[in-house]
């Protein structure tokens, strides 16, 4: 019988912050495992918000993974059968990861992604802006904005109840402690350099 496509492609889960990234991937390996896919979830062992040894939604849903260190450590735990990998917080990964998405995909691996595509300051946020642009579909969520309700596609960084400055670390894990969804609008950098 002829097989209408090839398996093997990229899938990225973006947005900002509290957008339900995290979810919506919980929701896809639910999906493939009610097919009796083999399924290996990996997250960075930086994020440890809720488990060092799950992926879990702000909203509690919560899958068993690997938690790594950095993208050659994938390749270690990959079964010869997988037939889905998922990545969970990929923005946190080094600039490997994508060769290896790219490398999982090429041999049949259907790879799915999920991760801020934007860092506080409302920049691309690490290997994003290349895994988008190399995904065969891309998923880009929206969160509520804060402050007026509106979409919010970025994410506000508070420090002490105010807005962080630009100049900042980039990287600073943390939940409603630190971070809320904000529109455009709404979303205030301190020291932001103007760029026109």
């Amino acid at each position: 019988m002829y097989n209408q496509y090839r398996e093997g492609w990229i899938e990225v889960i973006c947005g900002c912050m509290f957008a339900g990234k995290t979810e919506e991937l919980i929701r896809r390996i639910n999906v493939l495992s009610y097919a009796k896919k083999n399924i290996q979830v990996f997250k960075p062992v930086i994020d440890n918000r809720y488990s060092k040894s799950e992926i879990v939604s702000h909203s509690g849903a919560h899958i068993p993974s690997h938690a790594i260190e950095s993208s050659k450590d994938l390749l270690k735990y990959i079964q010869d059968d997988v037939e889905v990998i998922a990545i969970d917080e990929v923005q946190f990964f080094d600039e490997g990861i994508v060769d290896i998405c790219e490398y999982l995909a090429d041999k049949g691996v259907r790879v799915m992604v999920a991760g801020l595509d934007k860092d506080f300051r409302g920049e691309p946020f690490g290997v994003m802006p290349e895994l988008l642009t190399r995904a065969e579909f891309v998923t880009k969520l929206t969160a509520i904005c804060a402050k007026c309700g509106a979409p919010a596609t970025r994410t506000q960084r508070l420090v002490n109840g105010q807005p962080a400055d630009f100049h900042s670390d980039i990287v600073l894990v943390g939940s409603k402690d630190h971070y809320e969804p904000r529109c455009r609008h709404c979303h205030e950098i301190e020291n932001k350099p103007k760029k026109i």
